[in-house]
């Protein structure tokens, strides 16, 4: 290798942070159109980096240092950041304070969620490439994406089809049919899909098919339950075998972090915690409706909570692709309910813990595309500098994100446009006071374990049965299984290519669709 130095684009440069600005605009109104309406998000770094690889084909000055890996995974970071930050980390914990009809804890929901989601990425940035976390393990889409990006810049044509897919999502969207749910069974899991498909449809047409509407017997919330408590499991095993085989192996590379700099972000990082749940439970007046010892209990629980939940999100999302961030603030309610919190106490600290790990994740994602991108740290201080320059486009795309959040919460609050999985939490709140609610919480438990257990943790098939069946939204689950089969059809006959080309015209379809459903629907802007 020659001795040039190379010097890493920087996030603040005028021209990045002006697309990332605007990137991280629309992950997040992608991020909550599709967590209020379909209960799921979805990685949207393809997004960004194909609209970077877009702009950077205009034959202006400016745009063409986009044609720039580097500065097109700065504006990946960015959108995915702003898409998991609005919608998981921010949003849904504001969710279940609505739901308990809270609206006095809904800023201190709000403050809470964005400074712990803060803190999320910060202790992903710090403990990237340790020995707990480190860059050579999977997080495959981090390793998706990255592939995506270095096909692209070889192929110009992969972007074009975005912008196929953009146009042709929102003219489906006017027409009254989910497009973007359609883009995600062209990415996601198959076999999750199809579930989270006939779920939706059960539910549709549950009175029609079984003379009575299931939710009115909390079957989805029951459900949901039984199959996020075996995703734990599942996860835990997963993660205890794959941290014995990489022992069994130790790694052969040098790591860029220490022991030092492990037990440093673990000891900051839950201090941190401490001091924003202290805040959280003063701002939401906790101390009137607890003892003192009580109090005190809840803000360390919660930090613990917070704390055990993002690794556990971490670790998952590292070895799995996928992070349980459901079933680990279940886990944590549940023991909150057994040590006898009140019900605004349970509900911000199942919004604390739910706040925490989705930016966890989906920076550790973005960190492995910066890290194979960047050379694999060959480099070292490139490779640091990069991480860096990450963090920084992460840090914006949040700031936006929150302030998406701040502006059209009550937006969707008032139109009952809520994540789905608050429901199945308020549920869980209702029954540690009702008999009746838990009794139904506990039949309809067994039946998504069972289906849990037999789908396994890579195809998630009872979490997203139960997200199907909280969703009355029956259009959507035909349009599912309508776009898996096209997708089977495309990969029998093109394999390979006609998948790559599906990921890319769906990333387009999301991204449409989401944006005509946000200024239609959401902001009803041209209905009378």
């Amino acid at each position: 290798m020659d001795n040039v130095e190379r010097k890493h684009p920087s996030a603040l440069e005028p021209g990045v942070l002006v697309l990332n600005i605007a990137m991280a605009v629309l992950g997040s109104i992608i991020g909550l159109e599709l967590i209020t309406r379909l209960g799921i998000t979805t990685n949207t770094s393809i997004i960004g980096a194909l609209i970077a690889i877009l702009l950077a084909r205009i034959p202006i000055k400016v745009l063409k240092a986009f044609l720039d890996l580097n500065r097109q995974n700065l504006v990946q970071t960015a959108i995915s950041g702003a898409t998991f930050g609005a919608a998981n980390a921010i949003f849904l914990p504001i969710g279940v304070t609505w739901l308990l009809g809270r609206q006095d804890l809904l800023v201190p929901m709000w403050i809470g969620a964005t400074l712990a989601a803060i803190i999320d990425m910060t202790m992903i940035y710090w403990l990237f490439d340790t020995r707990i976390f480190p860059a050579k393990n999977p997080w495959p889409p981090g390793i998706a994406t990255a592939e995506t990006l270095i096909a692209a810049a070889k192929k110009g044509k992969r972007a074009m089809l975005l912008l196929y897919g953009m146009i042709a999502g929102g003219i489906v969207r006017y027409l009254g049919i989910p497009a973007d749910i359609a883009g995600v069974a062209w990415i996601g899991n198959i076999w999750a899909l199809t579930m989270f498909g006939i779920g939706l449809i059960v539910r549709g047409y549950s009175p029609k098919l079984f003379g009575v509407d299931i939710n009115k017997y909390y079957a989805p919330h029951g459900i949901m339950i039984g199959a996020g408590l075996v995703a734990l499991i599942q996860i835990i095993l997963i993660i205890s075998k794959k941290a014995k085989s990489i022992k069994e192996g130790e790694l052969d590379y040098p790591l860029t972090r220490t022991e030092e700099d492990i037990k440093k972000a673990l000891t900051r990082g839950f201090g941190l915690y401490l001091v924003i749940a202290l805040a959280l439970a003063l701002l939401g007046g906790l101390y009137t409706g607890m003892s003192a010892g009580m109090f005190i209990w809840w803000f360390v629980f919660a930090a613990i909570a917070a704390l055990v939940s993002e690794l556990i999100v971490g670790l998952s999302a590292m070895h799995a692709g996928w992070f349980p961030a459901f079933a680990t603030a279940l886990i944590f309610l549940i023991l909150g309910i057994l040590m006898g919190f009140p019900a605004p106490a349970l509900g911000l600290l199942v919004g604390f813990t739910a706040a925490t790990g989705p930016a966890f994740a989906d920076m550790g994602y973005d960190l492995k595309t910066g890290w194979i991108i960047r050379g694999e740290g060959k480099d070292i201080k490139f490779e640091l500098e990069g991480r860096k320059q990450q963090y920084i486009a992460e840090l914006t795309g949040l700031i936006i994100a929150t302030t998406m959040v701040a502006l059209f919460a009550k937006t969707y609050l008032s139109q009952n446009l809520v994540p789905p999985v608050d429901r199945v939490y308020v549920a869980t709140i209702k029954a540690g006071a009702s008999p009746e609610i838990a009794k139904y919480l506990i039949m309809w438990a067994i039946p998504g374990a069972i289906v849990q257990a037999i789908g396994g943790p890579d195809r998630q098939l009872g979490i997203l049965f139960a997200t199907g069946l909280l969703i009355k939204y029956p259009i959507a689950g035909i349009t599912v299984l309508v776009a898996i089969a096209i997708r089977l059809l495309v990969t029998k006959m093109y394999k390979e290519e006609g998948q790559q080309a599906l990921y890319v015209l769906g990333a387009g379809l999301i991204a449409g669709s989401t944006l005509v459903s946000f200024f239609t629907s959401t902001l009803k802007i041209g209905k009378k």
